[in-house]
């Protein structure tokens, strides 16, 4: 599975980050309390496949119940364009809004029950490994 560079950012630019995925994106549709309000999709990569570009100081982050998961927006604009998710909390969730044209070639979305987590957590397959580490020989510019 090859991947390729996307790069994206919030509404306002002072955010800006690059992330190595598929361009086939696999995206969670979840409906817990929060990312019901916010409308939360996102694909999961390993942290080592993202790298913030700029704005770290116009960052600032959301937790809550477990505080495992942290909620990252920018201060200017309020997107939040990633995140740590609880589920993968070695990885983070991107957001596919967020990313700048010409680089996704599908989207395939999963509904996940964020209402019952423990129990969609323990069901479901493979959404833990997405977050670990791939071989940088697949990482295509």
């Amino acid at each position: 599975m090859d991947l390729v560079k996307h790069t994206g950012g919030c509404h306002c630019g002072a955010v800006r980050f690059e992330v190595f995925s598929t361009p086939d994106l696999h995206v969670f549709h979840c409906n817990c309390s929060l990312c019901t309000k916010k409308q939360n999709h996102h694909f999961i990569v390993p942290k080592n496949n993202f790298r913030l570009l700029q704005g770290i100081d116009n960052l600032t982050s959301y937790t809550f119940n477990t505080h495992v998961a942290k909620h990252t927006f920018c201060k200017t604009c309020g997107v939040q364009s990633f995140y740590t998710p609880r589920s993968n909390p070695d990885g983070y969730g991107v957001a596919p809004h967020c990313l700048d044209p010409g680089t996704v070639r599908s989207v395939t979305v999963e509904k996940f029950c964020g209402e019952k987590w423990e129990e969609s957590m323990q069901a479901h397959k493979s959404i833990r490994d997405m977050s670990k580490s791939v071989g940088k020989s697949q990482l295509k510019e």
